[in-house]
């Protein structure tokens, strides 16, 4: 698409072309949509195959195009320099809140609901989430893992790293009854998973839950006897710690899986995950305290309220990508200067990776060797990337932020790069501030007690009148972040923007936004009060 970009661009189409909805705005009113669409129509006639991949070595054919003016009307042009809007304010709305979830249902503590979204842009979509209650020591986790490369290992992450990070922060006489239970496979036991997740319509192939069970249970050992070693001290209970581990093991986990051969032969599933990998934010919430954890580019923001009533954005994360100077020293400290060069090369880890830092993708990882005898026979000569020397070079380890939690902290976002590619952190807390204002409008007024003064419910009334000009459409505020990353223009949402953005068709939508998945978890001022 940059191709015939540069190619057939106009002087009119390049001014204003700074984010990706404006270009699609002037690529419409263009000629540009069909000469590509000619151009893509000659392109499939000549090549029908798109080449060898996937389990087995199978083939995938494309689609030829029949026609170009059915390519045309899938992308809404009802003339050449008319846009109409394809989708009704109903249908944008049904979309937005296919995935939606909100819960009040948890246990007091610092965390009273959170809402969560999530918009598929990839088919099928990259981006995985978990949210959960520890069974065993209260406390919440929350989990967003953004997937490359395909899907499979930010699904077993999203489904394995919770439980890892569960295990960890149990003290030495739980942890040895929650081995004791799981080692005797007492599934009825209350205590034998230590994660009650919500909104978890995932689900592992049996086979890979036998193979990840026993992997929980060697990982119950090791933390069982690394806690008689150290003994029982504060040490272990120090959350950053418990959570670089968690993350470090797992991938060493998923890594053994994929090499290991029990008949003799490649464990095409465990091989699917390691060719795979996924960048991750994961955040701890007990009492006032709240760390989180980052592997990558996901990002976490606080929303507070300043003395002055104001939002302040207080970001947790730090992006390990190439715009990270120190991240990028990090990486060139650990190999000899000679390869310099070559490691960070077109802002990717060797000219191909995007994340510094994420799980799975062992492709970075193993020794050459290793790579050739476990990826060779499906990636052939391009198992290993070019200039592939000193491996390792990229890590799952996170970096940790400990945050201690006011009652002036309203909120916690945590989202994948596909929101945080459209809307800074700032805009982010404004929306959920403001949503947070406009959203009592949305339902009737209830009077707290039988005999208010009127003065009191002429207060009331005034307050909700105020808010009313914040009314929202959406109760969510997840769905109410993708509906305003999407359309929000100056002067509020557009429809006709947001209707474009979700009629593109499949093999373009990529080229203008990432699936974006949002977790919003609103803090219980009044517990954090008396904290």
């Amino acid at each position: 698409l940059i191709h015939f970009y540069k190619r057939y661009r106009q002087p009119s189409m390049v001014v204003g072309a700074y984010r990706p909805v404006m270009a699609l705005e002037r690529v419409l009113v263009s000629d540009v949509v069909g000469q590509v669409a000619r151009i893509h129509q000659n392109t499939e006639r000549n090549s029908v195959w798109r080449g060898a991949g996937g389990i087995g070595g199978e083939f995938y054919k494309t689609k030829q195009v029949q026609n170009v003016g059915g390519g045309l009307r899938s992308l809404g042009l009802s003339s050449p320099h008319l846009y109409q809007a394809k989708l009704a304010p109903a249908e944008v709305t049904n979309i937005l809140r296919a995935n939606e979830y909100t819960t009040t249902d948890l246990p007091h503590g610092p965390v009273k609901s959170f809402d969560m979204n999530t918009l598929q842009s990839n088919n099928p979509i990259e981006d995985s989430h978990s949210e959960a209650v520890l069974t065993v020591g209260g406390g919440l986790l929350f989990g967003i893992f953004d997937g490359h490369g395909g899907a499979a290992c930010g699904q077993v992450v999203a489904k394995r790293l919770l439980h890892y990070i569960a295990a960890g922060l149990l003290p030495p006489m739980d942890l040895a009854r929650h081995m004791k239970i799981v080692q005797e496979g007492m599934k009825n036991n209350e205590e034998y998973s230590l994660v009650k997740t919500f909104n978890d319509h995932f689900e592992l192939v049996q086979d890979l839950r036998d193979l990840y069970q026993q992997s929980y249970a060697e990982y119950l050992q090791m933390l069982h006897e690394k806690r008689v070693e150290i003994g029982n001290n504060d040490q272990i209970h120090d959350v950053e710690d418990i959570l670089i581990h968690a993350f470090n093991t797992l991938d060493a986990d998923m890594s053994r899986e994929a090499i290991s051969r029990p008949g003799g032969l490649v464990n095409m599933k465990t091989v699917t995950v390691a060719m795979s990998g996924c960048v991750a934010a994961a955040a701890h919430i007990e009492g006032p305290h709240l760390s989180v954890a980052s592997t990558g580019d996901c990002t976490a923001v606080v929303g507070s309220l300043s003395d002055t009533d104001t939002w302040i954005a207080k970001k947790l994360t730090q992006e390990h990508n190439s715009d990270n100077q120190k991240e990028v020293k990090r990486i060139l400290a650990e190999h000899p200067e000679t390869e310099h060069h070559h490691i960070i090369k077109g802002d990717r880890l060797l000219s191909i990776l995007a994340p510094l830092r994420a799980f799975g993708d062992f492709k970075f990882k193993w020794d050459r060797a290793t790579i050739e005898d476990t990826l060779g026979a499906i990636l052939g000569e391009h198992a290993c990337p070019p200039n592939y020397k000193t491996p390792p070079y990229l890590t799952a380890q996170p970096e940790v932020t400990y945050h201690r939690l006011s009652p002036r902290d309203k909120f916690m976002v945590i989202g994948s790069d596909g929101l945080w590619d459209m809307m800074t952190p700032m805009q982010v807390v404004r929306l959920v501030g403001e949503h947070m204002s406009g959203k009592v409008t949305l339902s009737p007024l209830h009077l707290s007690q039988p005999h208010v003064p009127l003065d009191n419910i002429s207060t009331l009334l005034k307050q909700r009148q105020a808010a009313m000009r914040l009314k929202p459409t959406d109760s969510n505020a997840a769905t109410h972040l993708i509906r305003s990353a999407l359309g929000g223009t100056a002067y509020g949402v557009d429809h006709g923007r947001l209707s474009q953005m979700l009629s593109l068709p499949q093999d373009m939508v990529r080229m203008f936004r990432d699936d974006i998945t949002i977790q919003v978890v609103f803090f219980d001022d009044e517990y954090l009060r008396h904290c």
